[in-house]
């Protein structure tokens, strides 16, 4: 007789919550293949070995933090392998990570995510417009950052909403440089005492192209240094999920404060820009099959030339037979044609595009 055991029920996972501790032993208590998303700002162990101080003599506020040094590159390395495996565990077959850091550390961490079995999509340079000045004018300014985008495995679907990320571009495709400026200003996190909150706060405007671009509204996204919160502010108003880990008190008091400010924006303000790709794929022919149009009917193109409708969904033109893009493609002496946008068809005096008839198919389908 077979002994029945209760299933042993996975962990529910802190949504919206800022988790105390190391990353990596708070990351361990988490579930596998939970995580939609992981934006990881880890330390860049910068390697400071001094104060720096401007021409006048003031010093710069730099990052001189207990949390950004390490005693040795192999230090550093064991690091991150260990808080790479933890987010590769928790993140779904179809989900991804970015990584940002500087010249100090990217390299190293890029190197450390091919050999964890990531998959890396682009590297994307945070250009910033308004850069700290070089004050000892022995190197170039440096004035951007590197974020490495990767999915879990080689095959994952990972999110790209590349039509959302094309509209806050005005209608360009979005490229890997992206021009952004420095947290300043009323953005910029305070203390107490007026000084900085976090030395690295980063812009919301990176983690809104971040979040658009590569999460859904409800997806679950885990920034594993949380810091002041940036990624749980810009998820909230997003309408996204978020997991923080930050070890420091003094940070996790600043970033509840902060995200506890933040609104969700309303669900029609959370449309974007839908993926024609996304959308199922209606072959010409089933306009034919379903009557919409008929065998015999002439489509008409933007330059008047014509085409008939044969019973297999293909066109015949003059000198030429094929799909509607092939013989668009024909007349206009083109590499390719959108047969879909080209070809037209006549009603009551009036002509239609024949992608108003692939619209009204998919309309149906979608109720």
């Amino acid at each position: 007789m077979a002994i029945k055991t209760k299933a042993t029920e996975a962990p529910a996972l802190p949504l919206n919550d800022i988790l105390s501790g190391d990353c990596i032993e708070v990351m361990r208590g988490l579930p596998d293949a939970s995580i939609d998303l992981i934006f990881a700002d880890p330390p860049y162990n910068l390697q400071l070995k001094g104060e720096l101080h401007r021409p006048d003599n003031s010093k710069v506020d730099a990052v001189d933090d207990h949390w950004d040094q390490f005693s040795s590159f192999a230090a550093y390395d064991k690091f991150t392998r260990e808080w790479l495996a933890e987010a590769r565990r928790l993140l779904k077959p179809n989900g991804a990570i970015w990584v940002i850091g500087s010249y100090h550390n990217i390299f190293r961490v890029g190197a450390s995510m091919q050999d964890a079995g990531f998959w890396l999509l682009n590297d994307v340079v945070w250009r910033k417009s308004n850069p700290m000045p070089n004050f000892r004018g022995k190197r170039f300014t440096n004035a951007h950052e590197t974020m490495i985008w990767a999915s879990k495995s080689e095959g994952s679907r990972y999110t790209f909403n590349y039509d959302a990320l094309k509209a806050l571009n005005e209608g360009t495709q979005m490229r890997s440089d992206w021009l952004l400026p420095l947290c300043t200003g009323h953005e910029r996190l305070k203390d107490a005492n007026g000084d900085k909150a976090h030395p690295t706060q980063k812009p919301e405007s990176l983690l809104h192209r971040v979040l658009i671009g590569s999460t859904n509204p409800g997806d679950v996204v885990l920034d594993p240094f949380f810091g002041t919160g940036t990624t749980g502010a810009v998820a909230k108003m997003l309408g996204r999920n978020f997991i923080g880990i930050e070890r420091e008190e003094a940070y996790r008091k600043v970033a509840a404060k902060r995200i506890a400010r933040v609104r969700t924006l309303d669900a029609s303000a959370l449309e974007t820009a839908g993926s024609k790709r996304a959308e199922p794929r209606i072959p010409f022919g089933h306009l034919v099959e379903r009557g919409l149009l008929r065998p015999g009917e002439v489509l008409v193109s933007p330059r008047g030339t014509t085409a008939k409708i044969r019973a297999d969904g293909t066109l015949a033109g003059d000198s030429v037979a094929g799909s509607i893009h092939q013989v668009g493609a024909a007349y206009e002496k083109a590499p390719s044609c959108n047969g879909w946008t080209y070809w037209h068809f006549r009603r009551d005096g009036k002509t239609i595009p024949i992608d108003s008839l692939r619209q009204q198919i998919r309309a149906e389908m979608n109720n």
